[in-house]
């Protein structure tokens, strides 16, 4: 069916182009700004110095705004390859971006936003994606194409007094295309290497001198960058089907009611990961990840990650479906603006993963399907005069998420995860499980062998907000707005895990005949790898926050601001298991809850055009101090706890950023993005352990990282460290340079432009090692076309010009064996791009 609709769309796109390309004309249409918007970080034909964008809920330039903000119009989008949030990174440097599958996907700005790692449902995005009003709670929404994009602002640090949630990172703000009264349509269909194929349409126009309509289709196919040796396809590759319409009622120039629509689906086989290096832990010799390896026979495809071979052994799946609709009501009253805003969105999600990362059967199978529901309104005035602005807001927002997942571990799981033990004999013909060996209970594969684990999650979560911002006009050159937020979040969620042994039977902690504890050592082993365990835990919060903002027009040209925000993120709770009692088995409770985190936010800036407009430069800095930072604990096996939620003391992030936009002629344009973030942990005692000092004995002292045998500490103190996924330099860059020229018998342009991205190195995980930093690397991307003023572009592209290998991500394999894995980036793409307007 996916293929039927994408050949469909893909064919109907080209037909689109057709009258174009022979010279028919098409109705002039009558296109609001925000249709084709310009970009401060791109270069093209619609780039212009006036960029329009509604970060603080009305029409204003860019340059007024006194916050830092990136904006990216829908044509550098589209000629740049960008068409997730993902991608967006490489545009703007301050924002962070990491996903081993779109369920855990981590988005970032300025260093802060979500926990690095394993995905937690209990807690709140530090990053807010709003499009079209519409607040998205997930970021797996991020993974999914752009459709039909105008313009996408990024906000960079707290907006809790101007926007639906509360945001104490920042928001990333997505305008689609809106429906006209003046006939309007645009195809693009794109071809390259990988069997690349995309395609985007897009048509409106009145259904009467009322009513106007919009519809938008999107898809994505490409094949993937990484061979299986084990199933002989290529893995993790792009399958995204999207559409969206858009119904607008004008009954008079006074009131807009909008009625949309969309739908998104993906069904790709993802997400694998290949052999990236391996690190020594404090297992014994014989338990490290060469030497296991070496007794079960066992040679990975590659040991060359840029090979692009893995062997993965589990089904792989990333079935993503996302979508929902909204009800936009816009009602100008003169002096004022109100806006409500009525909207449901659901994600369901279908995975399927390897999570031993090996191509042997450890972990055969691990997936946490989750059906996820969201209802929010919103109402909003907003009231610009002469003297003053204000914005006054209420919000409120319910989600429900429901989570079934299974885990089962294979014939390899015992020899592979367990320590040293002691049974009675030991089986024949394993190597090194002779009788007298030290490591008997892990040389019987029945210990874990058929392993099985059921896991029940719910979570209902509840917020509702008062919020508002005023803007006093002290003068012409002097405004000083205060703003605040009055916030309250209840949530309520449960999780149970039931585990039964490879013969059907409970796993427990207690004979529930004797109401005693099970202590037979097989039992005790299967409960470190899957802990049964079930809670449930309720609580709720009030939440008081505000920001006071001062900006002075020291010339109508430029504008200097500094700000001062005390806001905060809700508390959160664990839903992916707690630890247990050592004991009795009984979950901790005392960390099911996570504190909320408190923010200090401090920044000042400067925006500036001069010679005449053709440059435009923008500069700021920052500094955020949070205490009670909610980080991510890892579990060192394999699913004890998937990874659960801890509060680190105190994380700050402090930087400056600098925007340079530079257009001496309209046949020149240069921008060059830069940012330096320093985001650290300035006091986080009881942080998990980086890989090299995990796997050993419990006994004190610790021993030093990397011996085997040794001894590993509970916890570890990794203060001043740097947080993960944080480069302290990051940069993007790009120019473009056209000449007059005609082709196909119509005047246009020939243009050659170019855009880059450089970051420094940075840590890929929670704690900081040399075996998980990722070097750091710059990407270069090509495009050569002409394009008309009628309507047509037509180039071709190369993205990472020069082949160069880099990781997105690297993770720490489950079993403390010292494997370490990665996602390498794209290789080298390159294809052809036709985009019409008519």
């Amino acid at each position: 069916m996916l293929t039927f609709v994408r050949t469909t769309l893909l064919a109907s796109t080209i037909l689109a182009a057709s009258p174009a390309l022979a010279g028919t004309t098409a109705a002039p249409a009558v296109v609001d700004a925000a249709q084709d918007a310009p970009s401060s970080v791109g270069t093209g034909a619609t780039d212009e110095p006036e960029i329009i964008v509604t970060a603080r809920r009305r029409q204003e330039s860019a340059q007024a705004v006194p916050l830092a903000i990136s904006v990216v119009g829908g044509e550098h989008i589209d000629n740049t390859g960008t068409f997730n949030v993902g991608r967006l990174q490489q545009l703007t440097p301050t924002v962070q971006f990491s996903s081993s599958n779109p369920r855990n996907t981590t988005l970032s700005i300025r260093g802060i936003g979500a926990p690095f790692g394993l995905t937690n449902d209990g807690f709140e995005q530090g990053v807010g994606i709003y499009v079209d009003d519409v607040y998205y709670s997930r970021a797996a929404s991020s993974t999914f194409d752009f459709l039909d994009v105008a313009q996408i602002e990024v906000l960079r640090g707290p907006q809790g007094t101007l926007y639906g949630k509360n945001t104490t990172a920042g928001a990333i703000n997505i305008t689609s295309r809106q429906p006209t009264f003046d006939f309007e349509g645009r195809a693009e269909v794109s071809v390259g290497n990988l069997q690349f194929k995309q395609a985007k349409a897009a048509i409106s126009g009145p259904l009467s001198d009322k009513v106007a309509v919009r519809l938008a289709l999107s898809s994505t196919s490409r094949r993937g960058t990484i061979y299986n040796v084990k199933s002989g396809n290529w893995i993790n590759e792009q399958d995204n089907l999207g559409l969206r319409a858009q119904l607008l009622y004008r009954p008079n120039d006074d009131l807009d009611i909008t009625l949309s629509g969309d739908y998104s689906i993906q069904d790709p086989e993802c997400c694998g990961t290949v052999f990236a290096r391996v690190t020594t832990t404090q297992r014994a010799a014989n338990r490290q990840y060469d030497a296991l390896a070496q007794s079960l026979g066992y040679t990975v495809a590659s040991r060359n990650a840029f090979d692009r071979l893995t062997d993965v052994d589990a089904d792989l799946n990333a079935g993503n479906k996302i979508g929902g609709a909204a009800l936009r009501l816009k009602w100008d009253r003169g002096e004022g603006t109100l806006t409500s805003v009525t909207a449901w969105r659901f994600w369901d999600w279908k995975p399927a993963n390897d999570r031993d990362f090996t191509g042997l059967p450890i972990t055969t199978k691990s997936q946490n399907p989750s059906q996820q529901n969201q209802y929010t309104q919103e109402l909003r005035y907003n009231y610009s005069g002469t003297h003053y602005d204000f914005v006054l807001g209420a919000f409120g927002y319910y989600q429900t998420v429901r989570t079934q997942g299974t885990e089962q571990l294979g014939s390899a799981a015992s020899r592979w995860l367990l320590n040293p033990g002691s049974i009675a004999a030991a089986p024949p013909g394993l190597p090194g499980c002779g009788p007298s060996a030290s490591n008997q209970l892990a040389c019987d594969p029945s210990v874990l062998n058929g392993l099985t684990a059921f896991n029940t999650i719910y979570l209902n979560n509840t917020s509702a907000a008062l919020f508002g911002q005023f803007a006093w006009k002290v003068t012409d050159a002097l405004t000083v707005q205060p703003g605040v937020r009055v916030n309250y979040d209840k949530k309520v969620g449960g999780y149970q895990r039931l585990v039964f042994d490879g013969s059907g039977n409970p796993v427990l902690f207690t004979d529930p005949n004797t109401g005693l504890p099970i202590t037979d050592i097989r039992t005790a082993a299967r409960r470190d790898q899957l802990t049964p365990q079930k809670f449930d835990v309720a609580d709720s919060d009030w939440n008081f926050s505000y920001d006071i903002n001062v900006s002075y027009k020291v010339t109508p040209a430029v504008l200097v601001y500094a700000t001062y925000a005390k806001t905060f993120k809700s508390f959160g709770i664990n839903l992916n298991g707690v630890p247990n009692n050592a004991v009795t088995g009984e979950p901790i409770l005392a960390v099911a809850t996570i504190k909320p985190e408190s923010v200090n936010h401090f920044e000042a800036g400067i925006k500036s055009r001069f010679l005449d407009d053709a440059v435009t430069l923008n500069l700021s800095a920052f500094r955020t101090d949070i205490s009670n930072f909610q980080a991510l604990v890892n579990s060192g096996q394999v699913s004890t706890t998937r990874g659960y939620l801890a509060n680190a003391e105190k994380v700050r992030t402090q930087g400056f950023e600098a925007d340079l936009s530079l257009r001496p002629s309209e046949r020149f344009h240069l921008y060059v993005n830069g940012a330096y973030t320093d985001a650290t942990y300035r006091k986080f005692s009881g942080a998990p352990c980086p890989p090299g000092l995990s796997g050993g004995g419990t006994a004190s002292p610790a021993s030093p990282a990397g011996t085997p045998g040794g001894n590993s500490p509970a916890s570890c103190d990794i203060s001043g460290s740097p947080l993960p996924g944080v480069s302290k330099w990051s940069a993007s860059y790009g120019a473009e340079y056209n000449l007059p020229a005609t082709l196909f018998a119509k005047e246009g342009q020939v243009y050659f432009g170019f855009d880059g991205n450089a970051r420094t190195h940075f840590s890929s995980n929670p704690s900081p090692s040399a075996a998980t930093d990722i070097a750091g690397y710059a990407l270069s991307n090509f495009r050569l076309g002409f394009r008309t003023k009628g309507g047509i572009d037509l180039f071709g592209w190369v993205r990472n010009a020069f082949d160069v290998k880099y990781f997105e991500l690297l993770q720490v394999a489950p079993g403390s064996t010292g494997l370490i894995v990665g996602t390498p980036g794209d290789p080298r793409t390159f294809g052809g791009t036709l985009k019409v307007q008519f």
